[in-house]
């Protein structure tokens, strides 16, 4: 079988300590690696001291440039047989190029996410007015959507945004692939090194401080529920973890209020493994939230909002509880952080929600015949996205002399 070469356009360089996001892209790649392929990693972004040493699993590295023409000699260079973008602005930066340079390759996009969506949510808590199905239809989801419109296959990672892209935008399902989290389940020799209920103290939150939902959530809990919920069980701490923790999530540390943030976790799961019930008061966001599928791989029972465990079950239980209400949000984490049987079913439940729903040989079977498949048909599924064409040519032509337009005024700069 010939090695493929798949070129993979990164927003940043994976960090996989620091977000779900960097975690998902390794997924990706060892996935392309256990195909036989051969897998370039190209970015602009600065490397940081997290960044993932991708050369230790074979996989070329290259820094790029944005608006550059450089690119295009590097496309023609490799000539790729799969280019997957790592979320919709790098196609909308990087697209036009493939287009030219390389017409035949299979064009994909990992969404990671809605953002649509992510930010109609995020607008409907800054302005106090209920989320409507309305609130979609910005200029982001015209960008997001004609991202999806102009590649030959999205991955989405939440069946809930699957729903959206099919009955809210109405995209045909042949451009759409569900992906979740792609995860090695914990076998019994793991489940013995598990702590046990006894062993755990305090509560936990984590996440990556940049993205907007975590800082609101870590806000949340600092003024909303921690208030209460350690009046109504004194002692306990809550311990809050995270990459990017600036200065103004470092001040909310608080020793006698027991609200102790430490900063970034050196290994997240060892974190979490630590702590006896995950905490996440979630008021906006979209796709999966890697944090929970963290606390399931520690047998960490969670209390969560609707948002924050959406899309993630499955009709299953939940490992732990969901409330939206912020008193009954309190009284779930009083109830399972207190009685060990309810806390040991959660913990199963998580194990059965891993097994169920991200169990990653469920999965990459049926994804590599997918891509083969669209790979050879891929003429006649061009055809059938006729939209997407559409939108190629006009789109992309406009976002192609804007870059050029960049391009010129970079190299005549004085």
């Amino acid at each position: 079988m010939t090695e493929k070469k798949i070129l993979i356009i990164g927003l940043v360089w994976p960090e996989p300590g620091s977000s779900a996001a960097g975690t998902r892209m390794l997924q990706l790649i060892d996935f392309f690696i256990s195909e036989g392929d051969q897998v370039i990693f190209a970015c602009a972004a600065s490397k940081t001291e997290y960044s993932f040493d991708l050369v230790q699993k074979g996989v070329i590295e290259q820094e790029i440039e944005l608006n550059d023409d450089g690119f295009n000699v590097f496309l023609q260079e490799i000539s790729p047989d799969t280019v997957l973008f790592d979320r919709f602005v790098m196609e909308e930066q990087y697209g036009w190029r493939v287009q030219q340079e390389c017409p035949d390759a299979l064009r994909v996009l990992d969404t990671e996410d809605l953002h649509c969506l992510r930010h109609a949510r995020q607008m409907s808590i800054k302005t106090g007015q209920p989320f409507q199905t309305s609130d979609l239809f910005t200029d982001m989801a015209k960008r997001e959507i004609a991202s999806i419109l102009r590649c030959d296959l999205s991955l989405i990672i939440s069946e809930v945004e699957m729903k959206i892209l099919k009955e809210t935008f109405r995209l045909d399902t042949s451009l759409l692939y569900y992906l979740p989290f792609l995860e090695e389940i914990p076998e019994e020799a793991d489940l013995k090194q598990w702590s046990s209920f006894e062993e755990r103290a305090g509560f936990v939150f984590i996440g990556n401080y940049l993205h907007e939902p975590n800082w609101h959530t870590l806000q949340t809990l600092k003024t909303t529920i921690w208030p209460v919920l350690r009046k109504k069980l004194p002692g306990v701490y809550l311990h809050i973890y995270g990459a990017y923790s600036s200065q103004k999530v470092m001040q909310l540390h608080n020793e006698k209020e027991k609200f102790m943030v430490h900063g970034r976790a050196t290994d997240a799961k060892a974190a979490i493994s630590k702590h006896k019930v995950l905490l996440a008061p979630i008021q906006f966001g979209a796709g999966l939230k890697g944090k929970f599928i963290d606390a399931m791989l520690t047998g960490t029972p969670n209390v969560t909002s609707s948002i924050g465990a959406e899309g993630m079950s499955g009709g299953l239980n939940w490992n732990g509880i969901i409330a939206d209400d912020p008193e009954l949000f309190i009284a779930s984490a009083v109830s399972l952080y207190q009685m060990k049987d309810q806390w040991l079913q959660a913990q199963q439940n998580g194990l059965l929600l891993l097994h169920a729903r991200y169990n990653k040989q469920s999965f990459l079977a049926d994804f590599g015949i997918a891509l083969k498949n669209l790979s050879q048909d891929l003429k006649s599924h061009r055809q059938r996205n006729f939209f997407g064409q559409i939108l190629q040519y006009h789109n992309a032509n406009s976002t192609k002399y804007m870059s050029l337009w960049i391009t010129e005024k970079k190299r005549h700069r004085p």
